[in-house]
């Protein structure tokens, strides 16, 4: 019998496979398989990102001693970089344009008032940079390997926190220096920076899925970025620039001010600074702080786990 016979008739005489018959779906599911690279299902997501919460922290540590490695004052532009704005700002709004006259308490809290709105203004600026490029600066980490990857935002917007903690440290000299001392309502920053955090990482998420699909947005967004700055009341006391010198109602600087990046400023101004008073900031901050985190955190995350499959891809 030739070979090819022999197994014709080897074939025929085989006992039939327990699988002939079964559609790829159900053998994937006899056997436990699933597709690579498919989205799992929102729980198992969350359990996923909390497996990788080491590699979040030990991410955006990297990231943070690495992004002034080549500078030869290294770690200290962190700081230096805000003061420089702070003192540009100083002249051109404080000084030239008046804007420390409507700052409450006097032109003499015009200082913590701008170095406090600085620092904080950058964090969220920069965690919606970093969100941008997160995905498109990484790829070579996201087709590598395989984890979640809502972790680059999330340790991008961790790492500008760390950054934001280490100029703490200056913030504080500032304070002391205009006479404001520690009192039990500094401890309201730690709740203040929390809900930012969870703020700044929802929208990071949202700017992350956005920028993989549109490399060019990264070019946008400081001109974007830029407008908020000014519409938040970074240098200058938004109720007084809008009600006092706009002639602008109430309820209008009011709804300016109801923006999450000036609700914020004003919570940390408010625990920080001796005179700021709720009378300066939006109408109940601390809801409006808490339903933008939540908002933000909440839809940013669902959005970005939404197109977990395509990132990388093409």
């Amino acid at each position: 019998m030739s070979e090819s016979a022999h197994d014709r008739a080897v074939a025929v005489n085989a006992p039939p496979c327990p699988d002939d018959g079964l559609t790829p779906a159900e053998l994937a599911a006899k056997y436990g398989l699933t597709v690579s690279g498919a989205r799992p299902s929102l729980p198992a997501y969350v359990r996923q990102l909390w497996a990788r919460r080491h590699f979040i922290g030990a991410f955006s540590r990297a990231k943070l001693q690495a992004q002034y490695s080549q500078a030869k004052l290294g770690q200290l532009w962190q700081v230096a970089t805000p003061l420089l704005n702070a003192l540009v700002y100083f002249i051109i709004f404080g000084w030239i344009m008046g804007a420390r006259e409507g700052v409450p308490g006097g032109p003499g809290n015009y200082i913590p008032f701008l170095v406090i709105g600085v620092f904080v203004f950058t964090f969220t600026q920069q965690s919606v940079l970093s969100g941008v490029r997160a995905i498109s600066s990484n790829l070579g980490l996201v087709r590598a390997l395989h984890f979640p990857r809502a972790s680059l935002p999330i340790s991008f917007a961790l790492q500008q926190l760390q950054q934001l903690l280490y100029s703490m440290v200056v913030l504080l000299v500032v304070l002391l220096s205009f006479g404001q001392y520690p009192a039990w309502s500094w401890l309201l920053v730690l709740p203040a920076l929390l809900l930012q955090f969870v703020f700044n990482s929802g929208v990071a998420l949202v700017m992350a899925r956005l920028g993989s699909n549109t490399p060019d947005l990264a070019q946008l967004m400081p001109f974007i970025l830029r407008t908020w700055m000014y519409a938040s009341g970074v240098m200058f006391p938004l109720h007084y620039m809008l009600v006092e010198n706009a002639k602008l109602p109430l309820w209008a600087a009011d709804l300016v001010a109801m923006n999450p990046a000036a609700v914020y400023m004003d919570l940390m101004r408010l625990a920080l600074i001796d005179d700021y008073t709720t009378a300066a900031i939006a109408p109940h901050a601390w809801l409006l702080a808490l339903g933008w985190a939540l908002l933000a955190g909440g839809l940013g995350f669902v959005y970005f786990w939404k197109a977990e499959e395509r990132y990388g891809r093409g």
